[in-house]
């Protein structure tokens, strides 16, 4: 069946980077619309990036010109580089895939930016 487990969330300062990873397997992996989004405690979960089967990319606009989605399909991981982070960034992070017009999600990694 079709997983995805994210990982490389962790504590950082205002202006540092930080690099998600999501391994995906169940699926033609790069065959599929992926993307992250985030969720802060009672909020809905909110868009942060996607990338298509062709590789085109789309930003929300908070991190547009920040952060950076890309994947490498031979070791089936999606990745969201981000850069100048914020305590707005503050929040856990799911990546997930539109699969066969079914949508999946893992499990989340929690990202905190603070001083």
């Amino acid at each position: 069946q079709v997983q995805l487990v994210e990982s490389g969330g962790g504590s950082v300062q205002p202006g540092d980077s930080l690099t998600l990873s999501c391994v995906g397997s169940g699926f033609r992996f790069g065959h599929y619309i992926m993307f992250w989004y985030r969720q802060v405690p009672g909020k809905g979960r909110e868009f942060v990036a996607e990338i298509t089967s062709l590789d085109g990319t789309r930003y929300a606009d908070s991190v547009n010109g920040r952060f950076v989605i890309s994947r490498d399909i031979d070791r089936k991981t999606m990745f969201l580089q981000m850069n100048n982070l914020k305590p707005d960034d503050t929040a856990v992070y799911y990546c997930g895939a539109n699969v066969d017009m079914r949508t999946y999600w893992g499990q989340g990694t929690q990202v905190t930016v603070s001083e």
